[in-house]
């Protein structure tokens, strides 16, 4: 177990008072406070978040012109093609865009690249074939930003491109952007007065946004009527499809993005769309009211899954133009994939691990680390990287070589930069992109040792030995006193939670372990704990730290790192601790 930093918000000063104003628990406004949430009113708009708290779609950067654009081109029978991308916000993006266009009279035609033939992005053979068939419009979707040559082929063969993405794009010699020469350009960070206020926005959040001002246009030359009845309850429904794609994107749930989130989650359980039924079934969460965690580890694996070992056009057919009984064909299909995909998965881990292992590279003078192998597959790789940085806390590229080129998949840590890496690496790379935290490539195999070279030094100059170091940010010193059903119910109400939006983590300090603990698990990996301060004794789970069996005999006085939940057996409810982490000396 790698040590971690513990890093414990001080006791705000207006937690008191705006637990009075709110009549919460002062555990709670210290939760909202350190989220920099300090006035009533936005701490009451946060525990109750509103889709009037939605930006003006007219807002976002390149919309107005995308969506007048697109509603011409459904009112005059225009070929629209949607060239969406092979993750779940590309998924669920194109879907979103599929669904209002057709709502609105047209058939649009959806193209979704091959993850491993053809890669990340808007390529000039796809372009042309598809203006070849006859496209009149094509509408990117989480994607295109850096489609700068094809750009040019659209335009110079006089077919309308319309990118809606939310990555990084190319930088000139000046640091200014460089962005594709086409009808619009969809993009939440570009250069605006007065700036989109969620730079963060997801791919599916672009998608929606523009799908909501399509729908605006639709209705009024000008933009600014109300949507139809009938396509407002189609927004409604495309939450859900929203919040799939950002939440599985990783990106922070602040702002409109938990209000998505947050909206999207209420309605998957209910959803009348059956490709989002289908893929719910096949989880075994049907019924269940959804939270982050089945969207992030049970529902996106498996929409990810054929786009990794086969073809993502399946996740998109049955998330728009499949049928009921094709729907449920497709899931089940995608549920074998997942499980194809887990065991390629541990597969490669196991290479990566041993390679790293043979050339010393576990140390903490190695702060980048770039593993290559012949037969790795291209589209399980980004998985292994996430595992490997989880392990090892250190930027992590994984490439896959076949015939003489290398396809790699990167992930970060907070304070690298990998978009930027890439940048500085691009003279050994033939194609790149991607954000901060993830990222992909394209290389000869040859300049890999070159590559990894340079990426490696840059991360050895910009990796502090302090970033190497995982830290948990605690919310608050509590009791066990304070860990109520009451309070765990309204530490709920703080979600969704993900990245930006952590869940709770509270530090409980000078706790005994009040009896011998018991490893659980299939390989006994876990274990369960009674722990007691005071009077007060609560039972714990310690998920991973079967290790520590020996070192938490009765008597042992720990520090704990918990999250607090509701363990429903037999019809009772009784509040438990997950412990995230244990110290065994009380902290200063």
């Amino acid at each position: 177990m790698r040590a971690k930093r513990w890093k414990i918000q001080p006791p705000h000063p207006a937690a008191a008072e705006l637990a009075g104003q709110l009549k919460i628990s002062p555990l709670i406004a210290q939760a909202l406070l350190s989220r920099g949430i300090c006035r009533a009113e936005d701490a009451r708009a946060f525990l109750r978040p509103s889709l009037l708290a939605l930006a003006d779609p007219a807002l976002l950067p390149g919309l107005s012109r995308a969506a007048q654009r697109i509603a011409q081109a459904i009112r005059d029978q225009q070929k629209i093609v949607i060239y969406g991308d092979y993750d779940v916000d590309g998924i669920t993006a194109t879907a979103i865009l599929w669904h209002a266009i057709t709502l609105l009279g047209a058939a649009p035609q959806v193209y979704i690249p091959h993850r491993i033939d053809e890669g990340y992005g808007v390529n000039a053979d796809a372009l042309n074939q598809l203006i070849d068939g006859g496209a009149q419009l094509i509408i990117t979707v989480d994607c295109g930003i850096t489609a700068v040559e094809p750009a040019a082929i659209a335009r110079d063969r006089g077919v309308d491109l319309i990118v809606t993405d939310h990555h990084d794009w190319r930088t000139g010699p000046d640091g200014a952007p460089v962005l594709p020469d086409c009808c619009a350009v969809v993009h939440p960070r570009l250069p605006a007065q007065p700036p989109y206020p969620n730079p963060a926005l997801s791919g599916a959040g672009v998608a929606f946004k523009l799908a909501w001002g399509i729908g605006q246009y639709a209705g009024s030359a000008t933009g600014t009527a109300r949507v139809s009845q009938s396509f407002r309850d189609f927004l409604l429904e495309a939450t859900a499809l929203a919040a799939l794609g950002t939440i599985a994107d990783v990106v922070p749930l602040v702002g409109e993005n938990r209000v998505l989130a947050h909206f999207g989650l209420g309605g998957l359980k209910e959803t009348r769309l059956v490709g989002l039924r289908a893929l719910i079934d096949s989880a075994g969460l049907g019924g269940r009211t959804l939270d982050s965690y089945h969207v992030g580890f049970l529902l996106a694996p498996r929409l990810n899954a054929c786009g990794r070992l086969g073809h993502a056009a399946l996740a998109v057919e049955m998330l728009t133009t499949a049928g009921e009984s094709r729907t449920r064909e497709i899931a089940s299909y995608l549920d074998e994939q997942n499980r194809a995909r887990q065991v390629v998965e541990k597969e490669i881990l196991d290479q990566a691990l041993a390679q790293i292992d043979a050339n010393g590279w576990s140390d903490d003078r190695h702060r980048g680390l770039v593993l290559d192998a012949e037969g790795w597959h291209a589209g399980v790789i980004g998985i292994v990287a996430s595992r490997i940085v989880d392990r090892f806390r250190r930027p992590t590229v994984l490439i896959a070589t076949a015939s003489g080129q290398g396809h790699g998949s990167a992930r970060s840590i907070a304070g690298f930069h990998l978009a930027r890496a890439l940048e500085s690496c691009r003279q050994f790379l033939l194609a790149y992109g991607g954000h901060e935290m993830a990222a992909g490539l394209r290389l000869d195999a040859a300049r890999i040792g070159d590559f990894r070279d340079a990426f490696c030094q840059l991360a050895n100059a910009s990796v502090t030995a302090e970033m190497l170091v995982p830290q948990l940010c605690l919310e608050c010193v509590a009791e066990l006193t304070q860990m109520t059903e009451a309070v765990v119910s309204d530490l709920h109400r703080l979600g969704p939670f993900g990245h930006g939006n952590p869940k709770p983590l509270l530090c409980v300090r000078n706790v005994a372990i009040a009896a011998p603990p018991r490893r659980v698990g299939k390989t006994g990996d876990h274990l369960q704990l009674l722990v007691k301060q005071g009077q007060r004794m609560m039972k714990c789970i310690a998920f991973g730290h079967g290790e520590l069996i020996d070192r938490l005999a009765p008597g042992t006085t720990v520090d704990l790192a918990v999250q607090p939940c509701i363990n429903e057996f037999n019809g009772s409810k009784n509040v438990e601790l997950e412990i995230r982490d244990v110290q065994f000396a009380t902290l200063a």
